[in-house]
């Protein structure tokens, strides 16, 4: 079975979904399969993401001092650059 692939942006209300004129036509009577994508929130994609394996929790202090190390390196390469 080859499917046509339509897109567009709507509101759903009372469970209904409205079809764009454009297409009104053509689909009229067709059976079609409909996949919806909802956006995410924005709090549930950081749950989702904190959640990660790979994800660690960084406190203030430790990016404090990751900069701070940073800035030592830094001055360090620079300091042996000059000799």
């Amino acid at each position: 079975m080859d499917l046509q692939a339509i897109e567009f942006q709507t509101t759903i209300h009372n469970g209904s979904i409205q079809v764009p004129e454009t297409y009104q036509t053509d689909l009229e009577g067709a059976i079609v399969k409909v996949i919806i994508l909802k956006p995410a929130t924005l709090q549930a994609l950081f749950k989702a993401t904190q959640a990660l394996p790979q994800v660690q929790t960084i406190t203030e202090a430790d990016i404090a001092a990751e900069i701070d190390n940073y800035r030592l390196e830094n001055r360090l390469t620079n300091s042996l650059t000059k000799l």
